[in-house]
């Protein structure tokens, strides 16, 4: 057994590991019982598993536990709250992006760390940050328009 200090979501949390280099991804939903980041191909494509490190995105599926020790992780249920959500989440509910949502983690992620890096992002900036991320449902468009909108430009 490893312990093992992280920082998720602004909180120290501490961890027992039996193998340290077990994916993110389990420590979090797992150990520390977070319904996000989600699973999806378990081989760090598809960005459902996506989680913020230090401000950088990273795929939780295929990031060793051992590797975040004294990081700082974000995960979708730190970037905001009901009553003060992220801007990019505010833009996400009033452009109705949601079909399925069990992509939404990743999408949100990637486009929160886009606007920190970034913070008037053109249409073309936001398509090539969306590239590396699947949705089956189609709802492409309505993500773009999100971030454009949580950015002050719709």
């Amino acid at each position: 057994m490893a312990k093992l200090k992280l920082s998720v979501n602004g909180k120290p949390r501490e961890i027992e590991v039996d193998d340290p280099d077990m994916p993110l991804l389990y420590a979090l939903r797992d150990d520390l019982g977070l319904n996000n980041p989600r699973f999806g191909c378990g081989l760090g494509q598809c960005g459902a598993c996506t989680v913020h490190i230090d401000g950088g995105t990273a795929r939780s599926c295929s990031l060793p536990v051992s590797a975040v020790e004294g990081r700082e992780v974000v995960t979708l249920n730190g970037l905001g709250s009901p009553d003060r959500p992220h801007p990019l989440q505010s833009a996400w509910i009033e452009e109705q992006v949601n079909q399925c949502g069990y992509c939404i983690n990743g999408w949100i992620m990637e486009g929160a760390a886009l606007l920190a890096r970034n913070p008037k992002p053109s249409a073309s900036d936001v398509r090539e940050t969306f590239n590396t991320l699947v949705c089956r449902c189609g709802t492409h468009n309505a993500a773009l328009r999100a971030v454009m909108r949580a950015s002050g430009q719709a």
